[in-house]
């Protein structure tokens, strides 16, 4: 849960920064969230889940 909200939380300040940045227009945020939310309802999103969750424990083992 604690990845998933930190994931939440990490994509959420990518997504503002594209926006106020990069010229991101509101409905380009509303599809990526509105596909986001449909893949989650998919049979993938067990593969995905995974990923992320390898990705980021592939990042929190790197020792600087």
């Amino acid at each position: 849960m604690v990845l998933s909200v930190s994931g939440v939380v990490l994509l959420g300040v990518i997504v503002f920064l594209f926006f106020r940045k990069d010229g991101l227009k509101p409905i380009h945020a509303v599809i990526c969230t509105l596909f986001g939310f449909y893949l989650a309802g998919t049979a993938i999103a067990p593969s995905i889940r995974a990923g992320g969750e390898g990705l980021a424990s592939l990042l929190g083992g790197i020792r600087l």
